[in-house]
């Protein structure tokens, strides 16, 4: 790859322009060739005829050869002032046109080497010895190459340039995409980290005011109570933030350990059985053993957090009295870990939808950020597994489905 920066330090990869430069080339049968601004050839020549084939076989695109020296002399031109210069060799014509990002000249193609009229002998016969090349074989091909008009010329020029300008505009797109992207991602972390701070503090001023004063109102308990509630979950939606951009940015990471399966579900259990007791929502997990059996290399309290997250979605979404089965099994290679409720279920036009940022079902879901399952699922994709949703429709419940290689696991 041959890249060199940009007006505001964005990398361009030369490579890119390979492929137009030769299809333009091929099709107007000027030789063209792309140069950086500090004079220094990035592609090319590229050739389009007999004749230019023939040129490339001689000393004029050499180091220092002729031809070098005039496209050189026009990559200058260009860079000066912004604009197309033009030179002969000979009855040979040669034009620059500069490549533009924000106003800024980035780079300089140069194209053409064609005659504007019919040649003679004794011209191509001077041109033949600064090049290297035997007189007659020079006009041999010269004299079956027709020239290319000044009108011509300006038509090639025109086509070339509109092919520069769609290039650098999608250049200039991609860099505005990144710049935004990288400017949300940024916001995002430093917005979450700053959220955080006064929470902790907040949260733990509550604690103590329950735990140091005993002699508080009934009301004032309930309504601190109340406070610790309110802040945890506003916690919560931060620390999904915090993951969010960890995601987006590419930062967030695990830490692989030792760890019990079933112990990984007995704490994620644990954190939800008191809601889903206050709606008498029952939790039935097969086998009984919780997964005790499988032990695995992994980021438990990651696994634990993805979890937690499936199992609060499902007793959010089942009405009283439901039921959640969580299964754990294996698939040919996989371990597999199934949490099935019975709630309202998914639209199958929204199914495609669920594991995407800020995606909020419309019903019953009026706190949260719609940030769990982005979450939940590039945590189980670091660790090589897959997570994925099926539901037979509205009021036919869902299941999510956990997958995980069987490498880095093991049964005991």
């Amino acid at each position: 790859m041959i890249t060199v920066n940009l007006p505001g330090n964005a990398p361009v990869d030369w490579e890119d322009w390979d492929t137009p430069l030769t299809q333009f080339a091929a099709a107007t049968g000027l030789v063209t060739s792309a140069f950086d601004t500090e004079g220094v050839r990035r592609i090319g020549p590229k050739t389009g005829s007999r004749l230019a084939s023939l040129l490339a076989r001689s000393s004029l695109w050499a180091v220092d050869g002729p031809g070098t020296a005039i496209e050189r002399t026009l990559v200058d031109a260009s860079c000066a002032d912004g604009k197309p210069a033009s030179a002969q060799f000979g009855g040979l014509r040669v034009c620059s046109l500069p490549l533009l990002l924000r106003g800024e000249v980035y780079g300089v193609l140069v194209f053409g080497w064609r005659f504007a009229d019919f040649s003679s002998p004794l011209e191509c016969e001077r041109i033949a010895k600064q090049v290297g090349l035997p007189g007659h074989l020079l006009w041999s091909e010269v004299r079956l190459d027709a020239p290319v008009s000044e009108q011509r010329m300006g038509t090639y020029a025109a086509l070339l340039g509109t092919l520069a300008a769609t290039l650098d505009r999608q250049r200039e797109t991609i860099d505005d995409l990144t710049r935004v992207n990288r400017t949300r991602e940024l916001f995002l972390a430093t917005v979450s980290h700053e959220m955080r701070t006064p929470l902790s503090a907040l949260s733990l001023r509550i604690e103590l005011m329950l735990r140091t004063m005993p002699d508080l109102p009934p009301k004032a308990i309930s309504g601190l109570e109340s406070m610790r509630v309110h802040v945890r979950q506003e916690t919560a939606m931060v620390d999904d933030l915090i993951d969010a951009a960890r995601t987006l940015t590419g930062q967030m990471s695990i830490t692989r350990t030792q760890v019990n399966l079933g112990q990984v579900l007995r704490d994620a259990i644990s954190t939800v059985e008191t809601f889903a007791h206050t709606k008498n929502i029952r939790m039935l997990v097969t086998p009984s053993n919780y997964g005790d059996h499988i032990h695995l290399d992994a980021d438990g309290r990651r696994l634990q957090q993805v979890i937690w997250n499936l199992l609060i979605n499902a007793t959010k979404f089942t009405p009283e009295g439901g039921v959640i089965r969580i299964t754990i099994g294996r698939i040919e290679n996989m371990v597999a870990i199934d949490i099935a409720d019975s709630g309202q279920g998914i639209e199958p036009d929204d199914l495609p939808h669920v594991f995407g940022a800020f995606t909020l079902q419309q019903q019953n879901n009026a706190t949260g950020l719609g940030l769990g399952l982005y979450i939940a699922r590039r945590i189980v994709e670091l660790h090589e597994g897959s997570l994925s949703v099926s539901s037979a429709g509205r009021g036919q419940g869902a299941t999510f489905a956990i997958r995980l290689p069987s490498h880095g696991w093991g049964q005991t």
